[in-house]
């Protein structure tokens, strides 16, 4: 594969918020590398077999799994313990990998944000590609204006798969993608938005961007454990209004 180019973040903070839940909490992040851009066509081809090469847009129309088979595969070939042990259509990260992954969703929203508050890092129009744009498909990566930390394309142009649950006791297995879209309306482009789908569905307007970093700790890094995964998909008080837990 051609080789991604990354950027080493910083250690830093993030805040972040469970809208059911209506809890907000700090996150520390030890430092970590994330791809400049999203993966393109092209980088996929060169991975995973036939498709369409020297295509610089975004990867699009790949699941949750897929784009894990594509870190795994991309980090063998790369010469990189891969991150994922995968298991009848589930994925245990191995956080002490050296291998390509996806971004917690804790990291990726801090490397979006890239020190601002605000619901983008700059005007909406100069750094995203959005329904304002009136394009009708992903756009070449790089084109608009990179935050402060160098990244491109964290908003619009096609969401981005993370590695998190988006709410295990509504949503059972569905994985957050965030960032909006090519299609989306600028309400819905921002860093606080979360979206998700099944991790074997995939969607015309969803791509990923790569991470790298190896932690010592064991089922928890960056944001992420798999302590609370469990303790979020127990439900504890009363139903949301309008919507019942899923069955198991």
């Amino acid at each position: 594969m051609t080789a991604p180019d990354f950027r080493l973040l910083p250690a830093g903070q993030v805040e972040l918020h469970d809208a059911r839940r209506r809890r907000h909490w700090s996150v520390e992040l030890e430092p970590f590398e994330l791809g400049v851009v999203p993966v393109t066509r092209d980088q996929y081809a060169q991975v995973m077999g036939p498709g369409e090469s020297a295509v610089f847009s975004p990867v699009v129309d790949l699941s949750w799994m897929d784009a894990i088979r594509f870190c795994n595969t991309g980090s063998m070939m790369d010469g990189l313990e891969p991150a994922y042990v995968l298991d009848e259509g589930s994925a245990t990260w191995q956080t002490g990998a050296s291998g390509y992954r996806l971004p917690t969703e804790a990291e990726w929203e801090y490397a979006c944000r890239a020190g601002t508050d605000g619901p983008h890092y700059g005007p909406l129009e100069l750094i995203a590609w959005t329904a304002d744009d009136r394009v009708e498909e992903p756009q070449t990566v790089g084109l608009r204006q990179a935050n402060a930390f160098g990244l491109h394309d964290t908003l619009g142009n096609v969401w981005e798969w993370c590695w998190d649950f988006l709410d295990p006791a509504r949503y059972g297995n569905y994985r957050v993608f965030r960032g909006g879209g090519f299609a989306d309306k600028r309400w819905s482009v921002r860093a606080s938005t979360r979206r998700g789908g099944a991790p074997g569905m995939s969607h015309s307007d969803v791509g990923l961007r790569l991470a790298k970093g190896a932690f010592r700790t064991q089922q928890a890094a960056q944001g992420w454990s798999a302590l609370a995964d469990t303790e979020r998909g127990t439900m504890d008080g009363p139903l949301p209004l309008g919507w019942t837990p899923q069955q198991s």
